[in-house]
């Protein structure tokens, strides 16, 4: 199925025309969550053999891409959920079978979040400062906090991970899970009122010994770096998917520029159109250049993870490097079309005024400007001499 198939014109308009309201109310996306829904869209990567379009990464960023173009944070926050769908795809498709239950799960209609991130851990996967406890049972008891903690209003699945200390004769041990919503366990704060991508509802989530069944521990990994399928599955949907949203984003801020500039009439050249002015044409192009650079390295890194292809050490700095890329370039282009726009665009409720805000978020995503630049300079130029 095309993203065109799974977001039909008029499906895509009513998510357009909500997009504006949830922003100023500070709102969660209900009703686009429950049309995507209907529409089969939370199963992008679910096989056709469960009633899935059976996607892969390529054909799933597309379409977060065109849903981006309507509403930035509605996509991102189902990015969340298409980011554990995605891992259950990428490692089956690698022959490990460990989160099968997502895609079942998902299947069934379950909603999955992310629950990883922390403030202050800038490690990102490779450690935590959530405490993991062994249970009896097999299963763990999970405390601490996590943040930016998308679809807090609506996930039915949340995945964590945090680290048993005293594993592995001290060094400790990562354990990732998943709680079910309504077991006990965990507080959402309602506390997401942001700059911008408000509509995600990315509340703190505090966990005050969640449960974890055994069932449902899927990994242990050792504190630090290592080459585990489920990193590198994790970084590949996380930072592909994320790349599409502020790709569609910024294809969204040139398409409303080109137009704001066709309708704008100079007074000073007797009502001509601004889309005449050689400053104003220039600018136009300067976006549609740097927008035409983005599209196929965001296809090219999709297919190459659908293909099975052997980057070896230089998969991480392309799955960085795309993510930046991404997430500066439409930074960029938004800035242009603000400027082709003129001040109207600076007001309130306009829709250039709330994709600037929205494109801000992505400096915030991992990997940060700061940990893309050191991957991509340890994989060409080796690490730091001690």
């Amino acid at each position: 199925m095309t993203p065109e198939q799974l977001l039909p014109d008029a499906l895509l308009e009513r998510i357009r025309q909500r997009a504006a309201g949830y922003d100023r109310d500070n709102a969660f996306f209900h009703e686009d969550l429950e049309e995507l829904a209907a529409a089969g869209y939370l199963k992008l990567f679910v096989p056709a053999s469960d009633g899935g379009p059976g996607l892969g990464l390529r054909a799933a960023a597309q379409c977060q891409r065109r849903l981006a173009t309507a509403a930035p944070a509605t996509a991102l926050a189902v990015n969340m959920h298409l980011v554990w769908t995605g891992v259950a795809y990428v490692l089956a498709a690698r022959g490990d079978d460990s989160l099968s239950f997502v895609l079942e799960e998902a299947a069934q209609g379950e909603v999955f979040a992310f629950g990883n991130s922390e403030a202050g851990n800038d490690s990102v996967l490779f450690d935590s400062r959530t405490i993991a406890a062994p249970a009896p049972d097999g299963g763990y008891t999970f405390t601490g906090t996590k943040i930016f903690t998308s679809l807090s209003p609506a996930w039915t699945r949340l995945g964590i991970f945090g680290k048993d200390p005293a594993a592995r004769d001290g060094a400790g041990e990562l354990v990732h899970g998943f709680i079910r919503r309504g077991s006990p366990g965990y507080r959402i704060l309602d506390d997401w009122d942001t700059l911008g991508m408000r509509a995600s509802q990315s509340a703190t989530t505090v966990l005050e010994g969640a449960a974890v069944p055994a069932d449902r521990i899927f990994r242990k990994l050792p504190v630090g770096p290592n080459a585990d399928p489920l990193i590198f599955a994790i970084f590949a949907c996380f930072e592909t998917l994320l790349a599409a949203v502020y790709t569609g984003l910024g294809e969204r801020a040139l398409t409303v520029g080109v137009e704001t500039a066709k309708r704008r009439t100079s007074f000073k050249n007797g009502g001509r159109s601004y889309a005449q002015d050689p400053d104003i044409r220039w600018k136009v192009a300067e976006a549609a250049m740097a927008m035409d650079a983005l599209y196929p390295q965001l296809d090219a890194v999709a297919a190459d993870v659908d293909a099975l292809a052997d980057h070896g050490s230089q998969w991480f700095p392309k799955l960085v490097g795309l993510k930046v890329n991404a997430t500066e370039t439409a930074r960029r282009v938004v800035d242009l079309a603000i400027r082709v726009s003129g001040g109207s665009s600076y007001f309130r409720g306009s829709e250039l005024e709330r994709l600037y805000r929205d494109v801000l978020a992505g400096m915030f995503h991992p990997s940060d400007d700061e940990s893309a630049h050191n991957t991509v300079a340890n994989a060409w130029l080796g690490p730091l001499e001690e």
